[in-house]
Parts: C-alpha cells; sequence; structure tokens
C-alpha cells in the first residue's frame, strides 16, 4: 500500500500516531504546524496551500527514505493539508517514534526542516482586509499583498 502524504481534509493526529507506534518504540514526537494570525502576520485569516501533488508525493518519500536511512529504527509518517486552512488548524503533522526519546525528537526535526527546504509546497495567506499574499517558506512575504 501507497502512503499518501497529501490531505484536503482535517489531519487525524489518532492515525498519524498509530502509523508510527509500536512496543519497540519508547520514544515518540509529535510535531504540528499550525496556521497562525499573530502580530507578524497582519491578520491572518487562513492559508491556501497549493501543489503539484505527484511532484509532492515523490519527494515527501525520498524524504522520509533519507530520514529512515538517518534512524533506522525510527518509524516517520507526515501528512500536509492542501487547499484553505482557517488559522488556529494544523497544516502539518510529523509523528516519529523511535527506540529513545533523542531519536524520536531528531527525526521530527530533520523532516519539518527538510520540509520546508525540499517539498514545494506554496502558500498564500488570506487576510482579514480581504488581501492576498503568496509567502516562500520561512514565512516572508514574496510580493506585496493584492486584493482578491
Amino acid at each position: 500500500m501507497r502512503t499518501t502524504y497529501l490531505t484536503r481534509t482535517p489531519i487525524s493526529i489518532d492515525a498519524l500516531l498509530a502509523e508510527v507506534a509500536g512496543p519497540d518504540r519508547g520514544g515518540t514526537c509529535l510535531f504540528l504546524g499550525t496556521v497562525r494570525n499573530g502580530p507578524e502576520e497582519q491578520g491572518v485569516t487562513a492559508i491556501e496551500y497549493s501543489a503539484y501533488e505527484e511532484m509532492v508525493e515523490a519527494e515527501f518519500g525520498r524524504l522520509l527514505a533519507d530520514a529512515e536511512g538517518r534512524w533506522p529504527e525510527a518509524r516517520i509518517a507526515v501528512r500536509h493539508r492542501l487547499g484553505v486552512i482557517p488559522s488556529g488548524e494544523a497544516s502539518i503533522a510529523i509523528a516519529a517514534a523511535a527506540p529513545h526519546r533523542a531519536e524520536a525528537f531528531e527525526a521530527c526535526r530533520f523532516v519539518i526542516e527538510e520540509v520546508k527546504r525540499r517539498v514545494p509546497v506554496w502558500k498564500k495567506e488570506l487576510r482579514l482586509d480581504g488581501s492576498e499574499v503568496w509567502v516562500d517558506p520561512t514565512g516572508r512575504p514574496t510580493a506585496k499583498p493584492s486584493h482578491a
């Protein structure tokens, strides 16, 4: 069975944890990336995520293979949402379970950092004032806000 890393529905944390659970894995790390609306975000109500899905699925597969090569005893699962995700909801979830907590934390951190670096998922901030702005993986605007 091929894993699908992308979803258009809210992420099931229970299902993600079940993918990595095992009696030989004593440490489990869970990372949730949520859409935020803080002072730096200037009224973000949601983020619209889009991607060339086949390319993203393939890159997630390579990324997880790299992670599992570094931490062979770990099991890692990831889901990234596409579509419009309101502020406060998770857009990405990563679960990593390993025999010990250090490996679980390291694997989880590696995956999120590599997602930001390697996975071509695009995001557009939707703002309270009706403007929209595309942002790069670091969260920096790529252009001045435009009104939809």
